[in-house]
C-alpha cells in the first residue's frame, strides 16, 4: 500500500491539472476570444448575431444567432451592389440627354418642348471620380448640366417656344423607401430618389458669423440659391459662447428655418440638406442656365414622372441586356431629336462610392436600375424582385432576407448573419469578386473605416461594410488572419442602449479576435 500511494498521488495531480491546462487553450481559440468580448456585462442587454467562415474550406469557424433575423442597416448595400455588378455589369454607363419632339430651324428657334431626360446617373455633381481615399468635390457641382447647356448653344439654339421639361420617368415616382424615418428626410442621408439626380439631390448650406455680435449670421446656399426660401434666425454671439444651430424643413415645404447662435470666432458650418423634388429642382436650374447663355424660353418649366398606377400600361422587356439608358427600339416609333448627351463614368466606380462612404441615394438608384434593366419596371418592388432571384442563385433562401429598400435606411429590413456571410462567400467565387471586395472600406485606411482600427493589429487586413442606425451597429466583410487564413464575417447587433462608440469598440474587439487568432482546430458548429 505504501508503494502505491505515490503513484496514486501522481495520477490525482495529473487529473486535477488537466482542466487547468485546457482552460488557457480555450481562451486562446477564436470561440473563446469572441465569447470573452461578449461577456462584458454592458453588452448583454442587446442582441448579437455573428458568423465567421473560412473562404478556403467553407467551414463555419464561429456562429452565434447566425440564423436569427436582424436589422442590417447599411449592410443592405452589400446585397444591392453585388447584384448590380453581377447582373448589370461593372462597365455599364448612364446616359442623360437633352432632346425634343419638335424641330429646330436655321434661325435657332426650337418649336416644341425641350426635355432634360434623366436615366439614373447618380454623379451629375461635383464629386471627383474615381474615389480614392476620401470624398472629394470640386467647385462645379452642376458642371454636367452646364456642359449640356453649352452644347445647345453650339447647336445654334436661341429660342425655345415650348416648356423646359425635366423628365425622370425612367424610374417610377418613388422618392422615399418604406420604413424610412421622417427625421432622415431633411438631411443628405435621406435625399429623395429620382432618375434625374443633380448634386446628390442636396444643396450645401454654408453658415458664417456676422461681423458683430447681435447680428444675424450669414447663410448661403449652393448650388441654385433660389430653390429654397431661407428663414434665418441664427444670431451672432460674443467669442467663447459656443455654437448651437438648429435646422428644420417640413415635408413638402421649400422653406428652410434656421435658428440658434454662432460665436464671432467660429470658423463656420456647412450642412448638406435634401431638396424636396429633384426633377423640379433640375428644371428650374436648367432654365436658369439657358437664360444666362442667352437662350430665350417662352414657356414655363415642368416635370414628367411615371406614376406607379400607370406602370401596368407600359411595356418593358424583362431580362433585357443592359442598355446604358437606351430605350428598346420597338418602343421608339417617334424618336426624339437628341440635341446633347452626357455619359457617366462606369457603374463600377459608383459601386466603389456606395460602399466606401455608404451613399444611400446611389444605392437606391441601383435598386431601381436593377428593376428597369433586368426586371419588369424601374420601381422598388421591381428591383427587389430581381434581387431575390439573384440571392436565390447565390444560395440564400428567402426566409433569410426581407428587404424594403436598397440602402438599409429602412428599419423594416431584416437579414441573418449567415445570409451575409453566404453572400460574401458567393461573391468571392465570382469573376468580379475581387472587384467587389475592393469597393469595401479598408480598416484604418479609407471610407467609413478610415478612423477605426488605428491602434489594433488589423489595419489594412480587413475590408468590410459598416452599418448604423439608432440602436443598430453592423460590420460585415473579409479579413486575413495572422496565419494567412481568408475569412468572411458578419457582426450584427440590435437593440442596444449604449453610446455608439461603445458598440463600435466592441465590434472592433471581435474583429481583432478574428484577425489575431487564425485557423482554429475545433470549429464551433452552427
Amino acid at each position: 500500500m505504501s508503494r502505491r500511494r505515490p503513484l496514486l498521488s501522481v495520477i490525482v495531480c495529473l487529473l486535477l491539472a488537466a482542466p487547468l491546462q485546457a482552460a488557457p487553450n480555450k481562451s486562446k481559440s477564436l470561440v473563446g476570444r469572441i465569447d470573452n468580448v461578449l461577456l462584458d456585462p454592458q453588452l448583454v442587454h442587446g442582441f448579437w448575431g455573428i458568423e465567421v467562415m473560412s473562404l478556403s474550406s467553407g467551414k463555419i469557424l464561429y456562429a452565434q444567432n447566425a440564423d436569427r433575423l436582424f436589422t442590417p442597416a447599411s449592410n443592405t448595400k452589400l446585397f444591392t451592389t453585388a447584384a448590380a455588378l453581377a447582373l448589370i455589369g461593372p462597365d455599364y454607363r448612364f446616359r442623360t440627354t437633352v432632346e425634343t419632339n419638335g424641330t429646330l430651324d436655321k434661325h435657332g428657334r426650337l418649336t416644341g418642348d425641350l426635355l432634360l431626360v434623366g436615366r439614373g446617373d447618380p454623379n451629375l455633381s461635383g464629386r471627383e471620380l474615381p474615389y480614392m481615399m476620401r470624398t472629394e468635390r470640386n467647385d462645379h457641382p452642376i458642371q454636367a448640366l452646364e456642359e449640356l447647356a453649352d452644347e445647345l448653344v453650339r447647336k445654334g439654339v436661341k429660342y425655345i417656344d415650348g416648356d423646359i421639361v425635366a423628365d425622370d420617368s425612367y424610374f417610377a415616382f418613388e422618392r422615399y423607401g418604406e420604413g424610412w424615418s421622417q427625421d432622415d428626410l431633411v438631411w443628405a442621408d435621406g435625399a429623395p430618389v429620382s432618375a434625374l439626380t443633380v448634386n446628390d439631390n442636396v444643396v450645401f448650406v454654408n453658415i458664417l458669423p456676422a461681423d458683430r455680435a447681435g447680428e444675424h449670421a450669414f447663410v448661403s446656399i449652393k448650388p441654385f440659391a433660389d430653390y429654397y426660401r431661407i428663414d434665418n434666425r441664427i444670431m451672432t454671439t460674443p467669442v467663447g459662447t459656443g455654437r448651437r444651430i438648429f435646422i428644420n424643413r417640413e415635408p413638402g415645404s421649400t422653406t428652410l428655418t434656421l435658428w440658434g447662435n454662432m460665436p464671432l470666432d467660429d470658423a463656420g458650418a456647412n450642412e448638406a440638406l435634401a431638396i424636396e423634388e429633384p426633377a423640379e429642382f433640375a428644371a428650374e436650374l436648367f432654365r436658369q442656365l439657358l437664360s444666362t447663355r442667352g437662350i430665350a424660353v417662352y414657356g414655363s418649366q415642368r416635370t414628367r414622372h411615371t406614376d406607379l398606377a400607370s406602370l401596368s400600361t407600359l411595356t418593358v422587356t424583362a431580362l433585357a441586356p443592359a442598355r446604358g439608358g437606351e430605350e428598346p427600339q420597338r418602343l421608339l416609333q417617334n424618336q426624339p431629336l437628341v440635341l446633347a448627351t452626357h455619359e457617366s463614368k462606369t457603374l463600377a466606380e459608383d459601386v466603389r462610392v456606395i460602399n466606401k462612404v455608404s451613399q444611400n441615394l446611389h444605392a437606391e438608384i441601383l435598386l431601381r436600375l436593377l428593376g428597369r434593366e433586368k426586371g419588369t419596371a424601374g420601381t422598388v418592388e421591381g428591383g427587389l424582385e430581381v434581387l431575390r432571384g439573384f440571392l436565390n442563385k447565390a444560395g440564400i433562401s428567402s426566409d433569410q432576407v426581407l428587404f424594403y429598400d436598397g440602402s438599409g435606411l429602412s428599419r423594416q429590413n431584416l437579414t441573418t448573419p449567415h445570409a451575409i456571410v453566404q453572400l460574401l462567400y458567393y461573391t468571392s467565387q465570382q469573376p468580379w469578386g475581387a472587384s467587389f471586395r475592393d469597393t469595401l472600406p479598408v480598416a484604418g485606411v479609407d471610407g467609413s473605416l478610415a478612423e477605426r482600427f488605428l491602434n489594433l493589429n488589423v489595419q489594412g487586413r480587413v475590408q468590410a461594410k459598416t452599418g448604423s442606425l439608432g440602436g443598430v451597429k453592423t460590420l460585415s466583410g473579409y479579413a486575413t488572419t495572422d496565419r494567412g487564413e481568408q475569412v468572411a464575417f458578419s457582426i450584427l447587433t440590435n437593440n442596444f442602449n449604449l453610446p455608439s462608440k461603445r458598440m463600435t469598440d466592441a465590434i472592433d474587439d471581435i474583429v481583432d479576435a478574428i484577425v489575431n487568432d487564425g485557423v482554429v482546430k475545433k470549429e464551433k458548429k452552427k
